[in-house]
């Protein structure tokens, strides 16, 4: 059908045509988008095509060298747009500068970025920080690779989607596939941004940075505060990372 509609008014180049589906199966035809989409590393991902390169063909007056009959999907990806948004504030934009930058990698993980430690997120276009796509041979290996890959994510200096995302790879419903257009407003709510045991390690952190703030004095060979031997064997079994 997303053929047929091209067709019928003379479209050349890429498209996306966009439908909504009923619960008893009934579709029904939303919109189309005469460009490429954001979501097309998801194609590309399980179809092993460069959809972009396509496009430039189309565009110089070639043929595309491949056939419906040709076009073979092949597991299951998945795609969270990362953007520069706050959502325990109802997804309110919010620009500003990254501090630090982790990228993620991994079997299956495709990143498309272009932002970098000190660039600023600026208040005249879209907060679009990265694409992050996950391939897995099903849905299932798909969303663990995703949840990983977002678990290894991190960008210093504003609020991203990065914590959203890593609930929403947890969330019963999306994880069996029970989605409707009310899921978000049903069930998600801020204080679900942190996993328990990283609000915990958080936690951890703000009590050992308020004792390290009360001014005790320092031992010269090492930095460490004259308690030092027991908040670090605390930090230690609290599982955070240090010396």
């Amino acid at each position: 059908m997303a053929v047929s509609a091209a067709k019928a008014v003379g479209y050349v180049s890429a498209g996306t045509v966009e439908f909504l589906r009923g619960p008893d199966g009934s579709f029904y035809f939303m919109e189309m988008n005469t460009r490429l989409q954001v979501e097309h590393p998801v194609t590309e991902m399980t179809v092993g095509l460069d959809l972009v390169r396509a496009m430039i063909l189309i565009a110089a007056g070639q043929r595309l060298p491949i056939r419906q009959d040709d076009v073979e999907i092949r597991g299951h990806a998945i795609e969270c747009r990362i953007i520069a948004e706050d959502p325990s504030r109802n997804f309110l934009p919010g620009p500003g500068t990254i501090r630090g930058l982790r990228a993620p990698a991994g079997p299956g993980i495709r990143y498309d970025d272009g932002i970098y430690a000190g660039y600023t997120v600026p208040v005249h276009y879209d907060a679009l920080l990265s694409k992050l796509v996950a391939w897995g041979k099903d849905r299932d290996e798909a969303i663990a690779r995703m949840a990983r890959a977002l678990d290894e994510y991190r960008i210093d200096g504003l609020r991203t989607t990065i914590p959203f995302h890593r609930w929403l790879m947890r969330h019963d419903p999306f994880v069996a596939g029970d989605l409707d257009t009310e899921m978000l407003a049903r069930d998600w709510h801020p204080s679900d941004e942190l996993p328990p045991d990283l609000a915990e390690r958080v936690a951890v952190l703000a009590a050992i940075s308020e004792h390290l703030g009360r001014g005790r004095r320092p031992i010269a060979s090492t930095g460490a505060t004259e308690e030092g031997g027991r908040w670090l064997s605390f930090a230690r079994r609290a599982g955070l990372r240090v010396p």
